[in-house]
Order: structure tokens, then sequence, then C-alpha cells
């Protein structure tokens, strides 16, 4: 094997390199991953075209201590083709990695909220990831693919796994009504962990596209809404309230009309990000006694297993995969995401 690989490597502001780069070293604990594919997702466009706030172009991480150029890339999939001595198991194996590390050791870690942390790092974010033919990734974060998975399929297992920790912390139960403000990316991914609970599904976007796929994903009725849609018009055009309402847009306002639109008893799922301060009047939900809940990232060791399951027939991944670029187009990947000119998700891929 040679020593250098490619890699696309953030530099800075719009300057994502095609180079090469060492091959990733590993531990005894660690798996040397030949990577198949890896999917682009919206903090990789934000990274790359406003300004690295996670990837330590700058300032070194804390818990990962790396600083500087960064391989991108934290949805990827392979085949391991080295293992330290204490994971020799894994040589040859197909896995879906988790990319999230965590130190096993501290509180959250002990109640198995590892995404939670307090030593959290993420491959592709905190230190190099898998926008590269290799990457280097701790065996406990990487989860066999099932025979009978491509490569390809598995490749959204780890974005679906937000959506479904998103479900599971949202408490939803058969019965429930069930909103869901923007059909995009997220939106997408909580319908594919909700299809199989027994809910009834509204969804609600911008996007006649996205409604659309939704629509194939379990929702039973969808509503074009406007961009500048007001809380009267969305309480109009949904004609009820729900029991649980996912917030997945982030768009400017969405905490209020999450809000608005959750019943008496309620909760509001917040997985939308937003940095911008939003209004939102208290004593509305105080006295309807709302749960406003929020969720980050997922849990490998629960969330990922149970989306390879939900990708087993390769239906949801062939309705939510979009174009796969190579390597080498990368910076052609992003420009075509940032655009949103690609329909559903953008892999780059080595196949």
């Amino acid at each position: 094997m040679s020593e250098k690989m490619k890699a696309a490597v953030l530099h800075g502001l719009k300057d994502l390199r095609i180079e090469e780069f060492p091959i990733p070293t590993i531990g005894d604990n660690d798996v040397l991953i030949k990577v198949a594919y890896n999917g682009l997702c919206g903090t990789d466009a934000s990274e790359y075209a406003k300004g690295a706030l996670m990837v330590p172009l700058e300032k070194a991480h804390p818990n990962s201590k790396h600083q500087g150029p960064t391989i991108l890339g934290h949805e990827f999939v392979g085949t391991v083709v080295e293992a330290g001595k204490n994971v020799k198991s894994y040589i040859g194996k197909k896995i879906a990695c988790g990319a999230g590390v965590s130190c096993g050791a501290c509180k959250r870690c002990k109640e198995s909220r590892t995404n939670l942390c307090s030593n959290y790092y993420t491959l592709g974010l905190s230190l190099h990831g898998g926008l590269a033919e290799f990457v280097s990734a701790p065996a406990n974060i990487c989860v066999e693919i099932p025979e009978g998975i491509s490569l390809k399929v598995a490749a959204i297992a780890q974005p679906l796994a937000v959506g479904i920790h998103g479900v599971r912390r949202a408490g939803v139960k058969k019965g429930d009504t069930v909103f869901l403000l923007g059909a995009g990316a997220i939106g997408a991914f909580v319908c594919v962990a909700l299809r199989n609970l027994g809910v009834e599904i509204v969804a609600a976007d911008i996007s006649k596209e996205r409604l659309e796929v939704v629509s194939k994903l379990g929702v039973s009725k969808t509503i074009l809404i406007d961009k500048d849609a007001t809380v009267q018009d969305l309480k109009d055009q949904f004609g009820s309230q729900a029991d649980v309402v996912f917030e997945t847009s982030g768009a400017p306002g969405a905490i209020a009309k999450a809000v608005a639109l959750t019943a008496m008893g309620g909760t509001a799922m917040l997985m939308g990000l937003n940095k911008t301060p939003q209004e939102l009047v208290f004593s509305d939900p105080v006295l309807r006694e709302i749960t406003l809940q929020t969720t980050v990232a997922h849990v490998c060791k629960d969330d990922i297993p149970e989306a390879l399951e939900l990708l087993a027939d390769g239906e949801v991944a062939s309705l939510l995969t979009g174009p796969v670029y190579k390597l080498e187009d990368s910076i052609a990947a992003f420009d075509a995401l940032l655009s949103g000119s690609a329909s559903g998700k953008i892999l780059i891929g080595s196949e």
C-alpha cells in the first residue's frame, strides 16, 4: 500500500483542496477503513462556504487536540483493511461509522448518552474524516453492515441515525399525530424513523419537491407553505394541533411556530439549528404544559444498527440518495449542495 492517499482537505473559506495526504496510522483499538462512500451534509457545506465554525483551522480542538487543515467527511462507510491488535476481528468487514468519538468514562457516557460525552469530538469536523481514500476510526464507533445491504445503501445510515435518535427522544407512541415542520434531509430521515410506529404524519415545507419525497415515506398529508407564513397561517393550514411537532428547518421564528402547533400536553422537538435569537412568549407553553425537547447527533450503538435495519430493503436509500461524485470532484459536489441543484443526499464515492 502506498503511504499517500487522495483527500479533500479544508484549508479555509471556500478553500477545499484535493491533495496527497499521508495514510492515517492506527492505534491498538482503531481500524483503517477504505472509504467507499461519504455523504455530504449541511454542516460540511457551512464549514466550506461560510467559514470554519467547528473545524479547528486556527485553534486546536479541546478534545481531539487537532489544529490546522482538516479532511472533511463524517458520514462514511467502507471496508476495514487494517486493524489494531485489540480489534483484529474487524479486518475485512464492511462497516458504517458513527464518526462521533466518546470517552466511555464520563457521566453521560456511563448513562449511554455518548453523544453528550464531555470529551466528544467528531471525525471529519474535529479531526480528519472520511472525504479521503482511507480514514482511521476507533473500532467501537463502527457498526458492521449486515449481509445483503450494499455499501451505497448503507451510506445514509449515519444521518438516518440522527432522525432515529430525535424520534426516540421525542417519545412518539402509536396513535400519535405528528407534525413535521421542514421536509428537507433531516425531516425525511425523521419520516423514515416514524413510518413503522403507527402514527399519522403531516408535513409542511416551502418545497413541492421535498414534499413529494416524504409523501412516499409514510406522510399522510403534505402542506405547501410560504416561507413567510405566520403562526396563524400555519394553524389555518394544519387545521389542528399535534401530539408531537418536529421542527427540522432551523428557520427564523420556527420554534414559536412549532410550539403553537403542539397540542396541550404535547411535545415540540427542536432539531433545526439556528444561531440567531428567536422570540418566544413562554406563557403559552407553560400554561399548556408543553414539553420542549432538543436533540443532537445520535448514539452509535443504539441508532446506527436500527438505521441499517430500516435501510435493508433498499427502498429508502433509492428515494433519498442523490448523485454520486468522485473524490476529485468534491468541489463540484459542494457547489451542487450549496446551490440546491441536486436532489437527495450527495455522495462522494470510490466504487
